[in-house]
């Protein structure tokens, strides 16, 4: 496995001994949908609820997100001990030919940047914010094992790679000794399950944990929304129908979407709790997930969130949930005659 699950809704960073908990803290909205009292406060109930693991950005509101995260630390000493700090890199920050990227350069400063802001001299987790197609992956990774063994960063991760790419990335670092990444980012929930035909294969291969980001699907997997009903008022829907990849028109005319919502509807009706709960519960119980990551604009949509923690599915309505979820694939390699060829190779047949 790519983590090690504890009963106390703790589990380990992916191959590390690294402890956190079943639920991250995203801090994406912080600085732009959370001002900074609401989001201290937020961090606040998180930590009253049992959660350690914070994870940011640099570009985050532009860096203010860490800066907000920052001068909570320095306020909590004694809370802030405990936290698992998380923090990434890959993305402008300025308007420099060097201003991006993964290079050795681009990366000195970030982190640097990124440790001056959070007013820490160490960071937990520093993670690729992305793929870096011009830079050479080995100077990437031999920056990322100076950092450790100069004592800024204890381990260091990925976000948004391809499952060829993190076994590029783990075979090179194998390869020269040295640190191996523990965590992938991936976006990854009930609506968005492609990442299971590479991705996930390849992260359990690595021993390397998972951290899915948009666990509700934009908000889609709230229940909030109706079918053929435009969303309305302040919610990021609301505010914005045609929102990246949640965009309500791409959703709205698929049956998927509103079958995978009546299931979740369905089970979180049975149990007497949100439909967000079930949807965050089912990621929880899937192979290779060390912590899924939640994103609040409120105390009151956190607290709900983390109300997941002590929802147990029981194996039929995971088996449910999971069967009308299921990703769209082709034929072969992923779909019914993939699987039946994959059996036979598994037991001796051709």
């Amino acid at each position: 496995m790519s983590s090690t699950p504890r009963k106390d809704g703790y589990r380990t960073l992916g191959r590390s001994g690294a402890v956190v908990f079943e639920q991250a803290l995203g801090t994406m909205t912080f600085g732009a949908e959370a001002d900074e009292t609401t989001s201290h406060a937020i961090i606040d109930a998180y930590v009253a609820a049992g959660g350690n693991f914070i994870d940011t950005a640099d570009v985050y509101s532009s860096g203010t997100s860490e800066q907000i995260i920052g001068r909570w630390i320095a306020a909590h000493p004694t809370d802030a001990a405990q936290m698992v700090i998380a923090t990434k890199g890959r993305f402008p920050m300025g308007a420099g030919p060097n201003d991006l990227g993964t290079s050795r350069r681009h990366l000195r400063v970030a982190l640097d940047d990124s440790l001056r802001r959070l007013g820490v001299e160490h960071i937990d987790l520093y993670q690729m914010h992305a793929w870096d197609a011009i830079t050479p992956l080995d100077e990437t990774l031999r920056f990322l094992d100076d950092a450790i063994t100069q004592g800024k960063i204890g381990y260091y991760g990925f976000s948004n790679f391809t499952g060829w790419q993190l076994t590029k990335a783990v075979a090179l670092a194998a390869q020269h000794r040295w640190s191996a990444p523990v965590t992938l980012q991936p976006q990854y929930s009930l609506l968005v399950r492609g990442i299971e035909h590479e991705i996930v294969p390849a992260a359990l291969d690595a021993h390397v944990g998972l951290l899915p980001w948009s666990p509700l699907g934009g908000g889609w997997l709230s229940g909030k929304y109706r079918r053929d009903v435009p969303p309305t008022g302040s919610t990021r829907l609301g505010e914005n129908p045609e929102r990246g990849m949640e965009a309500w028109k791409q959703r709205n005319t698929s049956d998927r979407t509103w079958q995978i919502i009546d299931e979740v509807t369905r089970v979180a009706d049975a149990h007497g709790v949100s439909a967000s709960q079930v949807a965050l519960a089912w990621l929880s119980a899937q192979p290779g997930v060390t912590s899924v990551i939640l994103g609040a604009r409120s105390v009151q949509q956190l607290r709900d969130n983390m109300g997941a923690v002590d929802l147990d599915l029981d194996p039929a309505e995971l088996e449910a949930l999971t069967v009308v979820s299921a990703p769209p694939a082709d034929d072969y390699p992923y779909g019914a005659p993939g699987v039946a060829q994959r059996h036979r190779n598994i037991h001796g047949g051709r």
